[in-house]
């Protein structure tokens, strides 16, 4: 009887595993036990990283690795056959920069790019080309786990009597990113390469899901503008995970990108040895604005403002500004409401981005500024902050000393986060 065989393979990681290897004369050389991929790409879309390089391989009860070029997966009716011309031992550095599948993909949580959020992998589907093998995609649905335990064709069978299928589940491989590695060699700042395109929320949420040692992992490979950017958008409690878990100078390097108001926030929260550590660890300038922030009271409109904001004087022309600006490439929220301040910063007026764009280039900023602008008092109740805001339908209220120089502002986002952080403490209660 005439077996057909395909000439492109498809086949699936739970079907190699535990699959024997044999050589030219059909005797078996070992067990296969794991496949190596290439876990470290030259570019975020490289084919070159799901391709298969290597083959975990135990021969009687020594376990080691070898390369895959020598293997050949052939399907027929449905079953697999694994021949190998020779083996080629893999050295220490292509191991090290592998990724196994079975160690560190099958049953973990990967994170997927277009849903953004954790999936589980239940299988691995890959194919042979004449390239080589590569994995094409991961299997995130009830028919891989049912094709793990060997009763997926039986149970397809017995629903397919009731017209009832079974979905599978893919997602591309290049949608995928793999978060929890074993191998600790991994060079993990390339290996999440594709975590940075996320958004700094939706990568807040991921971590929040992980575990904590995975979190940890993730948040360290992240480059210090992206985690300082993801640590604010965490709950207080996932942040205080990371902030006790890393190195004290690498804490300090991330809290120097954020609001300093952000980081008092988090600072009330740790003990205040911990939190001094950190604050010596600062450079100077930034410790000094979170150490002034640290002595308001909770409930002061102090303890709420950031000291991220733009003032200039009322001589400057609106050219003048834009250029600065330019230069100086401000946060959306420090773009909010501008300031007019004189030599002692003495708030004496306030414009807005709009009132930039429209004027001519050679406009004094005293022409478009608002003398006497609404402001608040940074030793008032924090409670004032509401009232003003809706009042006066600001994005952001100038917070000024007794001596009416400017200290801060407070932003409309951080209002409306601290009343959803309250409610959220409430429900808890």
């Amino acid at each position: 009887m005439e077996v057909t065989m395909t000439s492109l393979t498809t086949f699936y990681l739970s079907g190699i595993i535990g699959k024997e290897a044999f050589g030219a004369d059909g005797d078996a050389i070992g067990v296969i036990k794991d496949l190596l991929i290439n876990a470290v790409p030259s570019g975020l879309n490289d084919p070159n990283q799901q391709h298969v390089i290597g083959v975990k391989l135990k021969i009687h009860k020594e376990t080691n690795y070898y390369s895959f070029k020598t293997f050949r997966v052939v399907k027929a009716r449905e079953m697999l056959n694994v021949t190998c011309s020779g083996l080629i031992e893999l050295g220490k550095e292509e191991v090290d920069n592998g990724l196994l599948l079975v160690e560190n993909i099958l049953d973990k949580q990967i994170v997927d790019m277009n849903g953004r959020k954790l999936v589980r992998v239940n299988d691995v589907r890959l194919a042979t080309l004449p390239a080589g093998t590569f994995a094409v995609a991961v299997d995130i649905g009830i028919e891989g786990l049912l094709r793990r335990i060997g009763i997926s064709i039986p149970i397809k069978r017995f629903l397919s009597l009731f017209k009832i299928n079974i979905p599978a589940k893919f997602i591309l491989w290049g949608d995928v990113q793999a978060i929890d590695f074993s191998n600790l060699n991994l060079k993990l700042s390339k290996s999440y390469a594709k975590l940075h395109t996320l958004h700094p929320s939706d990568l807040a949420d991921i971590l929040e899901d992980l575990g904590k040692k995975s979190s940890t992992s993730v948040f360290s490979a992240l480059d210090e503008e992206k985690a300082a950017d993801v640590l604010e958008e965490l709950e207080t409690n996932a942040q205080i995970h990371i902030v006790e878990s890393l190195p004290v100078n690498k804490v300090a390097d991330v809290f120097e990108k954020m609001p300093a108001d952000e980081v008092a926030d988090i600072l009330d929260e740790l003990e205040d040895d911990k939190a001094e550590l950190l604050l010596k660890e600062m450079e100077a300038e930034s410790s000094q604005e979170v150490r002034e922030l640290l002595e308001y009271d909770d409930d002061m409109v102090g303890s709420i403002m950031t000291t991220d904001y733009l003032s200039f004087s009322e001589t400057k022309t609106v050219e003048e500004i834009l250029k600065e600006l330019r230069i100086k490439k401000p946060e959306a929220a420090e773009l909010y409401n501008l300031f007019v301040t004189e030599k002692d910063d003495k708030l004496i007026g306030t414009f807005n981005l709009r009132d930039l764009v429209v004027a001519e280039p050679d406009t004094k900023i005293s022409s478009i500024m608002r003398s006497e602008p609404v402001s608040l008092f940074d030793d008032q109740k924090a409670t004032a902050i509401a009232e003003i805001v809706s009042k006066y339908n600001l994005l952001a209220v100038p917070v000024i000393n007794q001596n009416e120089q400017l200290q801060g502002m407070v932003v409309v986002d951080d209002v409306v986060e601290d009343l959803i952080s309250e409610r959220k403490t409430r429900k808890r209660k």
